[in-house]
């Protein structure tokens, strides 16, 4: 047992402020999806500045309010961050922790710099893609910050049992396989939705990633059902794809059938594919739950024996 995992402590502040930040950014998400699906990208032409000006607030109006509200809502959730990183290196005895709480900042800086290249070079398909793909990617951290701030992740930490994991592929490597067959899909997605690339790949991604969420969902119920935290985001992954699945169907219905001559994106283009993105990002989150209670409860059978059969894993 590491020092850093006898000393750690449930803080309840702390829990709640991962929490938060992860409902901002959540709200970011659908914030920057606003943005992009009511074709506001470049309703504020300048960057960092806002119609020149680094703090007047101009008239929110039109595709206004959704890009500079997107702005600052960035804002709050980098302030956020950095208090969670500073936060982190100060309270939090798990070296892995602090080292997650610098690589967020780190990220939500780069995320920053991303936006600003959308403007910069007037919304380039593959920098508009990246900020999409980092964003989603700093949410799914947020929400494995808060579970692993949780009482029941610190406090299960001693206690834990791990099981051995059988199989030619592992259902650790099963889990991590969700998260790369989503990032496919999101990169897909984000391409056709900037305009970079066509529909068809993405036709063809969630083909392949429903495949593989299926699969390693049903694994996780019926293979490892006893395993509360695997069971749970085995079922929540098989609920969000199913809804991720019928929102894709209306996305593309609403803007690429029946929307195709708007002269502006209609409302029901709008709330589909918000609500198209929005649980994306929820799903790769429940996917990078999947992997990490995945290898943090299992182990190769061979690496278990009497003796390591309650190991701890920080």
């Amino acid at each position: 047992m590491s020092s850093s995992t006898q000393t750690a402590q449930y803080n309840p502040a702390y829990h709640r402020f991962t929490l938060f930040l992860a409902i901002c950014t959540f709200l970011l998400i659908v914030a920057g999806a606003l943005v992009t699906s009511n074709d506001a990208g470049l309703a504020v032409p300048d960057w960092p500045t806002s119609f020149g000006s680094l703090y007047r607030i101009p008239p929110m109006v039109g595709g206004i309010k959704y890009e500079h509200g997107h702005r600052m809502l960035a804002e709050f959730v980098g302030l956020l961050t950095i208090i969670l990183a500073v936060w982190t290196q100060r309270k939090e005895a798990r070296s892995w922790m602090r080292k997650l709480g610098w690589f967020m900042l780190l990220l939500v800086i780069i995320q920053g710099l991303l936006g600003g290249l959308t403007v910069k070079m007037r919304l380039p398909w593959y920098v508009s893609t990246a900020h999409a793909m980092v964003a989603q990617t700093f949410f799914s951290l947020t929400i494995l910050m808060t579970v692993f701030a949780s009482r029941r992740w610190i406090g299960s930490t001693v206690t834990l049992t791990r099981h051995p994991d059988p199989g030619a592929l592992s259902f650790r490597n099963l889990a991590l396989l969700t998260v790369l067959a989503v990032y496919m899909q999101l990169f897909f997605g984000a391409g056709f939705r900037h305009g970079g690339l066509h529909f068809f790949p993405h036709v063809v991604g969630a083909g392949i990633a429903t495949v593989i969420l299926v699969w390693a969902s049903f694994s996780g119920i019926l293979r490892f059902g006893n395993i509360k935290p695997i069971r749970g985001a085995s079922i929540a992954i098989l609920g969000l794809l199913v809804i991720q699945l019928l929102l894709g169907f209306g996305a593309y219905m609403t803007r690429v059938v029946w929307g195709k001559d708007a002269v502006q994106p209609r409302p029901s283009m709008v709330a589909t594919t918000v609500a198209h993105v929005a649980v994306g990002a929820l799903l790769l989150a429940h996917c990078f739950m999947l992997a990490v209670q995945a290898y943090r409860n299992l182990a190769p059978a061979a690496e278990l024996s009497p003796a390591d059969q309650k190991a701890v894993v920080a």
